[in-house]
């Protein structure tokens, strides 16, 4: 599509599903506030499907229960994916009622519910009837089909908040990267290229879908990490002045429902390093690869609770730590894989052979140990996937003993953790707790210091890391 265009100074804001649930709110504080005129204009909004909706197209992100997806692919009922795409359609149409309220507004938005549900079920009824035939597979069309229901959330809420905005009088356009009845196959840089031309960002806020259908497949790589690619992409793309997040809460110091809301604090400022070590610890500020997109190209990231418009967040660049500084306390649970294998000592192969598992697995590895015998890799992935991981190593090592052990990990990052003696500080900090790590690493980058702890340990050990190397830091400024 030629050269990049040029672009008048913006900023590219996202919005999650659970804040999208929250829209209308939103309208008179983050989209228009106190703003009037030109001063409305320079925003570029990516939004999530409202909250649930994505759940109900592919599975529920938690629990796992099947949506309109997951029933078309295991086909073992005819209708229940029909009936998936029913409850979908319901589930729309009351989530854009509570956002909408004009009897125009609401028409527009329930006629495009219905062509996109129709348009949806035709084409799952069509690829059905196609695949009934030997020479052609499902599997082979799976994940187009997963990118195609998924979009139809994006699209829904985008086109909502559209209708919403235009009716409080601000110039708001839609702009639909789903792919939706369009031909071609375009890369994604030409698809975001094609979703902004002709848009004038002095005078118009353009609400965009966070899906984006491209030739790359984005779920492929991503799967429901994908808005954060688009927002990333779209900002360094065009040269945003700043990437926003939104959120339903600050980037704070540790979960204050474990440390008490008066003992957190917000972070203000770090960088990409420390984004990074969140994301490996499940935390995620935003996804690593999308970080690295903003990065290359320079342009800050800043993360704010979008319920608190005035306060200015957590800017998070490329600049290094004033002074060591312990910034966040986090943890996840996770299971120790462990393979003990007597004859391992001097025999190269090892490491080798079990990555090459845990990646046909897509298990995440957060930290790895080892010794003379023994190789420890502590991931995030169900114990089911756990298990087949054990059966492959056993197959591969039969004389090896390969086990899974439910555990929790905790962390304390930071940009600088130099002269701090995190590692020390902390053993001692959850000893006084009265609980035990079970192991501890520190890298020589001193960014990052993990704990290795039973499972019922790792809330109050979050709390006592806290309380050693965060709380009294708040306390001492509340008293200065």
């Amino acid at each position: 599509m030629g050269s990049t265009p040029q672009y008048p100074a913006h900023t590219v804001e996202k919005i999650g599903g659970t804040s999208m649930s929250r829209v209308r709110e939103l309208r008179d504080t983050l989209f228009i506030g106190g703003r009037e005129g030109a001063a409305l204009y320079g925003r570029v909004f990516v939004v999530s499907a409202f909250g649930g909706i994505t759940n109900l197209l592919l599975e529920h992100k938690k629990t796992g229960e099947r949506g309109v997806y997951a029933r078309f692919a295991d086909a073992d009922n005819d209708h229940g994916w029909l009936e998936a795409l029913d409850v979908v359609a319901q589930a729309m149409g009351e989530a854009h009622r509570k956002v909408l309220d004009h009897p125009a507004d609401l028409a527009q938005a329930d006629s495009f519910v219905r062509d996109r549900i129709d348009g949806a079920r035709n084409c799952l009824i069509d690829l059905g009837r196609l695949c009934s035939y030997g020479h052609f597979r499902l599997s082979d069309h799976m994940l187009a089909m997963r990118e195609m229901l998924s979009g139809l959330g994006e699209a829904h809420s985008a086109y909502v908040t559209t209708l919403m905005l235009q009716r409080a009088g601000v110039a708001a356009r839609f702009v639909d990267l789903s792919g939706w009845r369009e031909e071609g196959d375009p890369d994604l840089e030409d698809r975001l290229k094609a979703g902004l031309e002709g848009v004038d960002l002095t005078c118009e806020m353009p609400i965009v879908t966070g899906y984006a259908q491209c030739r790359e497949g984005l779920m492929a790589e991503f799967d429901r990490g994908y808005s954060e690619v688009t927002f990333s992409r779209l900002a360094a793309l065009t040269g945003a002045r700043e990437a926003i997040i939104h959120k339903e809460f600050h980037l704070s110091s540790a979960d204050p429902n474990l440390v008490g809301q008066d003992a957190v604090r917000k972070l203000g400022h770090t960088n990409y390093d420390v984004a990074d070590q969140l994301s490996n610890m499940g935390m995620e500020a935003i996804h690593p690869k999308a970080a690295k997109a903003l990065r290359q190209a320079e342009v800050p990231l800043r993360v704010t609770n979008a319920f608190e418009p005035d306060d200015p967040g957590t800017l998070i660049d490329d600049k290094p730590a004033d002074t060591p500084a312990v910034e966040i306390i986090t943890g996840l649970d996770i299971l120790a894989l462990e393979l003990f294998e007597q004859d391992m000592v001097g025999v190269k192969g090892y490491d080798a052979a079990i990555l090459e598992v845990l990646t046909r697995h897509d298990v995440r590895i957060i930290s790895k140990a080892s010794n003379a015998n023994t190789i420890t890799h502590y991931v995030d992935c169900s114990l089911k996937v756990a298990r087949q991981v054990e059966q492959d190593l056993n197959r591969i090592y039969p004389s090896a003993k390969v086990s899974a052990r439910p555990l929790a990990m905790a962390s304390i990052i930071g940009r600088d953790l130099n002269g701090l003696s995190t590692l020390t500080r902390g053993l001692q900090a959850i000893a006084a707790a009265g609980h035990e790590a079970l192991g501890a690493t520190q890298g020589p980058r001193n960014v990052d210091v993990q704990f290795v702890l039973e499972r019922p340990s790792l809330k109050p050990v979050i709390a006592a890391l806290h309380g050693e190397f965060i709380a009294p830091c708040e306390l001492q400024l509340k008293a200065a």
